[in-house]
């Protein structure tokens, strides 16, 4: 990702940050915070995309099966070693 630009310098030199926008994104920062992303209208256009095929359900919403199918499963034996990060210490 690029340096963190000021938005003042950000206005004064938008052309240059507009060509390297089409490479990375430019973080552009007020008063020392980021404030936000300069991106290519191709990245925005697919970040769109992507939050437009995200979904969520609540769990109330699952039939008795659903819900029983999900608590009742397993994850597969070959990530046994990761059950040793949740394991108290």
């Amino acid at each position: 990702m690029a340096d963190e630009v000021p938005a003042s310098e950000f206005t004064k030199n938008f052309g240059r940050y507009e060509m390297e926008a089409q490479r990375e994104a430019v973080p552009v920062s007020s008063h020392g915070q980021v404030v936000g992303f300069f991106v290519a209208a191709h990245e925005y256009e697919e970040l769109r995309r992507l939050k437009g095929t995200r979904r969520s359900f609540a769990t109330e919403d699952l039939s008795d099966e659903e819900f029983e199918a999900i608590a009742s499963s397993r994850m597969d034996p070959r990530h046994d070693h990761l059950n040793k990060i949740l394991d108290p210490k």
